[in-house]
């Protein structure tokens, strides 16, 4: 019997992108070159060989195990890479994703990673040649917009502020700017390194395409229901007070 997955409910357009996100049905906005991602990730000099941690595991000679034969492994896993990472914070003025989304489409859609949410930021790590394809997707995709998100392995704050007069998300090490094109630039890579190049990023969403594109519920665009507006809660908000309400009578055990 066919099944289709249900990854989150409401009819809200920030319930279907949440959908699209987990379900990895994204659309594609740009193309930036392999190239240009190693270069802002930062591990490696572009066109460089990948370093590895082990011999490709087609050389080791492991012992026989039915796990290995059922799970195939990823490309970076059959090579050996060493494990390296790609950060994103994102913008609460509308921006496309936010952490938790990342992780949720990350833990569905990536194999051989591991992603983790704090505040306003989210990591994905994975052997190196997978984090770079998947990094490369997300960027591309419709859950990034260089004005709203950035690729920041250290210092993220900003997502939290206003933006800036040219619409860009604060960065204390100044990652990125606006050039006369309308184009965002990067100047440095995730950890504040000067690069040699400039990465194009690609045009920022404009207000109301990002509003239409984001995750984000907010009072002044896609509100969650109640006092805000006059229509009903949004089935995604049942869903978590229901978990919530759960969760919190059973830790505390009311007779």
């Amino acid at each position: 019997m066919a099944y289709t997955p249900q990854y989150y409910p409401g009819s809200t357009s920030a319930g279907v992108n949440r959908r699209k996100h987990m379900a990895g049905d994204l659309e594609k906005l740009r193309d930036i070159s392999d190239m240009d991602i190693v270069a802002v990730m930062g591990h490696r000099t572009p066109g460089a060989d990948y370093p590895s941690t082990h011999p490709p595991l087609a050389e080791m000679g492991e012992p026989d195990c039915p796990v290995r034969q059922l799970v195939e492994p990823t490309p970076g896993a059959a090579a050996g890479d060493r494990i390296r990472y790609s950060q994103f914070t994102d913008s609460m003025y509308n921006s496309p994703s936010i952490p938790y989304w990342r992780t949720y489409w990350a833990a569905i859609n990536c194999r051989g990673v591991d992603p983790g949410t704090l505040s306003g930021r989210q990591i994905i790590e994975a052997r190196e040649r997978d984090i770079d394809n998947y990094t490369k997707t997300i960027m591309d995709s419709e859950m990034y917009c260089p004005a709203l998100s950035c690729m920041r392995g250290c210092t993220v704050h900003g997502h939290s502020l206003r933006l800036e007069e040219n619409g860009l998300m604060f960065d204390m090490l100044a990652r990125c700017e606006m050039g006369d094109d309308g184009n965002v630039y990067y100047n440095k890579d995730q950890v504040g390194v000067p690069l040699d190049q400039k990465v194009n990023a690609g045009k920022p969403m404009s207000e109301d395409e990002a509003a239409k594109r984001t995750t984000i519920f907010r009072y002044d665009n896609v509100a969650f229901g109640g006092s805000i507006g006059d229509r009903k809660f949004d089935e995604g908000l049942i869903a978590l007070h229901h978990v919530w309400e759960r969760r919190s009578k059973w830790g505390f055990r009311p007779e």
